[in-house]
């Protein structure tokens, strides 16, 4: 008995069809399903991407209180996801630019392996980091 993989994350947010655009848009994911519940307490959509082979579920709650994430308070912290190499760190900060996301500057990601991070937040605030690896 054993956990193989991840199956998916599951992000709440304020606005289902705005941050599935996002995350297709920004960083590459395309949309995989989804569904609204009978009763409308919910809308989910479901996005992979090709190169995690893991899907990333929004959710969309009709009765979530208007708020904005926050990394402090318990849950979730952040969601990283590497690229192929620090080199890559400066063309995701393009893209980003282009797409008009903010966020910091490559700069060391203070881990073991020499990482660099590059951090930006999501249309609810969530923290995403990039981090790209020191080159072998």
């Amino acid at each position: 008995m054993s956990i193989t993989r991840i199956h998916h994350l599951g992000l709440s947010v304020t606005d289902v069809e705005a941050s599935a655009q996002w995350y297709s848009t920004v960083l590459g994911f395309h949309r995989a399903g989804g569904y609204a519940s009978p009763d409308g307490a919910r809308v989910k959509v479901f996005l992979r991407h090709d190169q995690l082979g893991v899907r990333l579920g929004l959710c969309q709650h009709a009765s979530a209180p208007a708020m904005t994430f926050d990394e402090t308070r318990p849950g979730l912290d952040h969601l990283a996801f590497a690229v192929g190499s620090r080199s890559d760190l400066s063309g995701w900060e393009e893209r980003l630019r282009a797409h008009g996301v903010h966020y910091t500057p490559a700069a060391s990601a203070n881990t073991l392996d020499g990482a660099s991070v590059v951090v930006l937040r999501d249309p609810d605030n969530i923290q995403l980091e990039l981090i790209g690896e020191d080159e072998q």
